[in-house]
């Protein structure tokens, strides 16, 4: 029986904003409104459903100085669960850098949000607020999409994304996990995915290596991608059967390259072959003194 379809709710933009409508309220009222608390940092849990795994360190040691400096501006905001205990709905950045000003409470507001709804609005705030990296992000589409069993055209219109955007970002899932990780350490950018997933895996690898090892922009690896499988085009017309009988440990030779590529040497791999390149005799000199390699 095919999966029955699941409306995604309100969104947090709506209960936040009715949150937030409520809590300037209470900054003018005589009394104090029991929607805005002043909470033992200790005591508020993080959500379990939050997609977001990376924080920049120096961005959150900036953000825990303006707090020092100036105080939290704007709370974050919770629920409280079936034990009567409080989780963050928004604004983890804001505990994280409050606690590495050494804080002990912090302002927060509290939400009338049911607990089975958390995963939801965690997804929805950080796609909201493209506070994810491009993996993350696309890992929050595919959840969503598989949650609720939707295409991606209504996740369009419910999250206000383009359809071609969520589209392109979930091909990113189709990458190597290497090449994932490295996009969610930053070292690849998601113009280096979007022509990465092209390639076949080997490819990945060779191409990766070279762009990190070298440092090259987008408009560079695009160049370097082209190479790589004009090369190979032309190798398997020349070298069709030597090609397919090769015995040769590929995970040897991309331990070599990538040593050549940390040396600063100009060096790629193309089908069991290893180039480098030389521009002076000085250059060759240098190769022949490191060569010796620990596989």
């Amino acid at each position: 029986m095919a999966k029955s379809k699941r409306g995604l709710g309100r969104g947090l933009g709506a209960i936040l904003g009715e949150v937030g409508e409520s809590y300037e309220n209470s900054l003018h009222a005589d009394n104090d409104s029991l929607l805005v608390l002043e909470l033992n940092i200790e005591n508020i849990k993080p959500n379990p459903y939050q997609p977001r795994k990376n924080f920049d360190e120096s961005a959150l040691q900036e953000l825990s100085d303006s707090i020092k400096e100036h105080g939290l501006l704007q709370p974050v905001v919770v629920c409280e669960d079936r034990y009567g205990e409080y989780i963050l709905i928004a604004g983890e950045r804001r505990l994280r850098a409050s606690k590495l000003a050494g804080m002990e409470s912090i302002r927060a507001i509290l939400a009338d949000i049911k607990f089975d709804k958390m995963r939801e609005l965690a997804l929805i705030e950080n796609i909201q607020r493209e506070e994810l990296n491009p993996i993350e992000l696309a890992l929050s589409y595919q959840e969503l999409l598989n949650e609720y069993n939707i295409t991606h055209e209504e996740l369009s219109q419910k999250i206000k994304k383009s359809r071609v955007q969520i589209t392109n970002t979930l091909r990113l899932l189709n990458l190597e996990k290497f090449v994932q990780d490295y996009i969610m350490e930053g070292k690849l950018t998601q113009g280096h995915a979007k022509i990465l997933i092209t390639l076949s895996p080997d490819e990945q690898r060779i191409a990766t290596d070279s762009i990190i090892g070298q440092k090259l922009t987008v408009r560079e690896s695009e160049m370097l991608i082209r190479n790589i499988k004009t090369q190979n085009s032309i190798d398997e017309d020349r070298h069709p059967k030597m090609i397919n009988k090769s015995h040769v440990d590929r995970e040897l030779l991309h331990s070599v390259l990538t040593e050549l590529l940390k040396q600063n040497f100009k060096a790629n791999l193309r089908n069991n072959r290893l180039y480098v390149e030389f521009n002076q005799n000085v250059e060759i000199v240098d190769f022949l003194k490191k060569i010796q390699f620990k596989a």
